[in-house]
């Protein structure tokens, strides 16, 4: 477990080269909880089991791109925040990406480990901001209806 305020942040990092992963996980395993899955089909088993709050994918991956596996996911996973990192010229790829609110940012390859992790703090924080709000909006959906309830009894009886 985290600390006593708050759990770890959950990250996710994709990535088909082995030592990116053990590098990745070697910088942040003691302040975040972190998965790693070497392809997007790995990562996706990974999702449908873990709750997590950070997707971070390279670019340049075998079977699938990085932002093609971030496409994939949306649907099922729409809820964690999405960084991908791309170390070529594949900067119109990421743009469409970014534009299209497939992915929150991006940053090149190598990452600089203090960039990444303010990255990774922004996104949190925008996660969090945005789960918070739903509950709001859950529990207030649930106020009115029991409000529309009561009224409707007090206009029969």
């Amino acid at each position: 477990m985290g600390d006593n305020k708050i759990d770890k942040i959950s990250v996710l990092y994709v990535d088909d080269e082995e030592h990116n992963l053990m590098s990745f996980k070697a910088t942040f395993r003691i302040k975040y909880k972190v998965h790693t899955a070497i392809s997007g089909e790995e990562a996706i088993k990974i999702l449908d089991t873990e709750p997590i709050d950070i997707i971070i994918t390279d670019q340049r991956m075998p079977n699938m791109t990085g932002v093609q596996f971030l496409e994939s996911i949306l649907e099922k996973h729409p809820d964690p925040m999405r960084i991908l990192l791309t170390g070529y010229a594949d900067l119109n790829a990421v743009i469409d990406a970014v534009n299209k609110g497939k992915i929150f940012h991006y940053l090149t390859k190598p990452w600089n480990e203090e960039e990444l992790d303010m990255t990774i703090q922004r996104a949190y924080d925008i996660y969090k901001l945005r789960k918070d709000e739903k509950e709001l909006t859950e529990k207030l959906g649930v106020t009115n209806s029991q409000l529309e309830f009561l009224l409707r009894q007090q206009l029969l009886s």
